[in-house]
């Protein structure tokens, strides 16, 4: 069974358990403050974890495109993907433990045959504040599962969001696969690197409230998550999942132009790093959202795989200066577009994206090597110390392993010991920095950034007034202090422009217009002329939401109910995001 088969073995599974299917989120988030991409199938579902009601019903299934980067460090090992796809079911306030546990046990082993024996789980152990799950141990118990199987633990392992974020949250119960040929030992060792996690079930059943406490929530949600390339892996019967039909013929397109082998062990990790950064880069690249490479937020992202992925070429001896990189990306495409079919429209933007940035790296490298050149000219005592070990890698992307042989073939040592302690330091601080920006979670969304996530749908309709009907959302960011605001205009906007802008928004802020929310077929909203900035995410009915006579649509909220709630809007800055696109950044006051 191929990951074609798996998905939709799963999607029919839980459609005929009731669950309405739903289309993939972009993998750039819209309207949400937390993250920079889509890091579960949760994510795009949040108001209506929180409440809200979903227009195609309580019981949901879908198959999403997930980015994370804080796993980058662990590209390149059998298991680890920054872009993934997560399947997922949800009960918003409907089934819960015993039917979520049943329905993932009878679809592993049924539908997929996976065998029991290979099986173990994981569930809350409880603290002092809340007791241990053993509802879901019982149930694990009832089906097949043994004691021995189950490990109860800690808050760090088998608790969502975390124990400090206030809102809804609760235990879950992780599923775990042997993944070995060696015998499948008796008791579960969730340490043991062998067991490999496969799904997850979160119950949210508790709502952490202001003052400390944990109240039971009145609708208890279900959220799960089984990731489609480890699971593809364990179907095909193979433990690296680069051996798998997800990539198969992507390492084959490596080793054709590289003329290596990957099994030789010398090549293998970069090899699956390049496998992993081309797909994870075509799919930000080919996003709708028009990210390009930049030094901040998902560009900076963007710009760092495909570098990542240049170096590594180099590792496998590629010549950077053929068109390597657009036969991967093609490939990608491809394989792909018959799914997501962004990429296929926005196959020029990709290959673009590629070329310009491989063009700029390649004279960064050599700067950089012009810069080593320097460096050994003025060294003392035959040493690269870690300063200028690490000011190779921040400053003209050059790994420790590139510093290291051109080193040698100088007859010099570098102090890589040092380099890594330095790399370490820098990548703490990078993650302290990076955490509110890929936390995600149900706790995020106050009263500011409920007021400015309405204030987009005024800014939107404004800037069609004053600038024109070509005028779409191409993408915002919230936080309770400001919005950020990407559109779709050629020109820098004159002053006379942006003030005519900010008129209209408070213009019609004191109109105090109500806030209407409605739900229709897909068809009916567009007829009714509602605008969505990512039409193919929704399912057939969908939510609109209509601003008077000034702006319809469709959107997933959250909102306050009149317009006079928001307060004075003021534009800071407008500036270019990227090509053909604008950013306004703006305040509430």
């Amino acid at each position: 069974m191929n990951n074609i088969n798996l998905k939709e073995t799963y999607l029919n599974f839980f459609e005929k358990k009731g669950h309405k299917i739903i289309p993939s989120a972009p993998i750039i988030p819209e309207n949400d403050p937390t993250c920079l991409f889509n890091t579960a199938g949760m994510q795009p579902l949040v108001p209506y974890l929180k409440g809200e009601t979903h227009p195609e019903g309580n019981r949901l299934a879908d198959v999403q495109k997930c980015f994370r980067t804080n796993d980058l460090d662990s590209i390149g090992d059998k298991t680890h993907h920054t872009f993934f796809e997560m399947l997922g079911n949800w009960s918003l306030g409907d089934y819960f433990k015993k039917e979520s546990i049943a329905w993932s046990f009878e679809l592993l082993t049924k539908e997929l045959n996976i065998p029991v024996k290979k099986l173990a789980v994981t569930v809350f152990k409880g603290n002092e504040i809340v007791p241990a799950d053993n509802e879901s141990a019982d149930i694990w118990l009832s089906l097949g599962i043994k004691k021995e199987r189950i490990a109860f633990l800690g808050e760090e392992n088998n608790w969502w969001p975390n124990m400090e974020m206030l809102g809804p949250c609760g235990p879950d119960t992780e599923i775990f696969y042997w993944r070995s040929e060696e015998q499948v030992p008796e008791i579960f060792d969730p340490e043991d690197e062998n067991w490999v996690e496969i799904w997850n079930n979160v119950f949210m059943q508790y709502n952490h409230e202001q003052d400390g406490t944990f109240a039971p929530l009145k609708n208890k949600n279900v959220d799960t998550g089984l990731g489609v390339e480890r699971v593809t892996a364990i179907l095909e019967g193979v433990t690296d999942n680069y051996k798998s039909s997800i990539w198969r013929d992507v390492i084959a397109k490596i080793e054709e132009i590289s003329g290596l082998d990957y099994n030789d062990e010398k090549y293998t990790r970069s090899m699956r790093i390049i496998a992993d950064h081309i797909r994870a880069i075509v799919m930000i690249s080919g996003d709708n959202a028009g990210i390009k490479p930049s030094n901040t937020d998902q560009g900076y992202i963007l710009r760092r795989l495909i570098r990542r992925t240049i170096r590594y070429a180099k590792n496998l001896n590629i010549d950077i200066n053929t068109n390597w990189e657009q036969e991967l990306a093609e490939l990608i495409i491809n394989k792909y577009s018959k799914y997501y079919s962004e990429l296929e429209k926005n196959k020029e933007v990709i290959l673009e994206v590629l070329k310009n940035e491989k063009i700029k790296f390649n004279r960064t490298l050599e700067k950089g090597l012009r810069e080593f050149e320097k460096i050994t000219n003025n060294i003392q005592d035959n040493v690269i110390n870690k300063d200028l070990a690490f000011r190779l890698y921040d400053t003209y992307g050059f790994p420790i392993e590139l510093t290291e042989e051109l080193a040698n073939e100088q007859g010099l040592k570098v102090d890589t010991e040092g380099f890594k302690q330095k790399f370490k330091e820098h990548q703490e601080k990078s993650r302290a920095g990076s955490e509110q920006k890929f936390k995600g979670g149900l706790a995020s969304t106050g009263e500011m950034e409920t007021k400015y996530h309405t204030a987009t749908h005024l800014l939107n309709a404004a800037l069609k007034q004053v600038l024109g009907g070509h005028v779409h959302q191409k993408g915002s960011n919230i936080t309770a202090e400001r919005m950020r605001f990407d559109f779709s205009h050629e020109a820098k906007m004159t002053d006379e422009e942006k003030q005519k802008v900010e008129g209209l928004v408070n213009e019609y802020i004191k109109m105090s217009i109500p806030v209407e929310k409605m739900e229709m077929k897909k068809e009916e909203a567009l007829e009714l002329g509602a605008e969505a900035m990512f039409i193919d995410k929704y399912g057939d009915i969908v939510t609109v939401y209509k601003i008077g006579d000034v702006s319809i649509e469709l959107c997933g909220g959250p909102h306050v109910r009149n317009t006079s709630e928001l307060g004075t809007f003021k534009i800071k800055k407008e500036e270019a995001s990227s090509a053909g696109v604008r950013r306004i950044k703006a305040v509430l006051i």
